[in-house]
């Protein structure tokens, strides 16, 4: 599996991509056994008050959860740029310039 990592901001959004051949979470709405990439991510916008409160750029932001959304690729390449595009957009959602996010993108062992 993939652990693909976006930071800006003073924070920073970890996703995970698993790979053909390990066991994607399974959950309504989960891609089917089928896709070759599995990408799963939170996903999250910035709320008045309530929720959850994380300090970025300086300034305290409320954040409410989504579900996540898993998402099937065929390609890894595609996968991978699909899952920095995901990170840039919640970063943009709670007002982070999304060309500023650094990707970091590491292979780790299924546990």
């Amino acid at each position: 599996m993939l652990m693909v990592r976006g930071r800006a901001g003073g924070t920073e959004l970890t996703g995970t991509l698993y790979e053909r051949g390990e066991r994607a979470p399974s959950f309504k709405g989960a891609p089917d056994e089928d896709a070759a990439y599995v990408w799963v991510c939170d996903e999250f916008y910035e709320v008045d008050s309530g929720g959850t409160t994380q300090r970025v750029d300086g300034r305290e932001v409320h954040l409410a959860f989504e579900s996540p959304m898993p998402r099937g690729f065929d390609t890894r390449d595609q996968a991978v740029e699909q899952a920095k595009e995901h990170v840039r957009t919640q970063f943009a959602r709670i007002g982070v310039d999304p060309d500023s996010v650094e990707f970091d993108v590491e292979s780790q062992e299924p546990t």
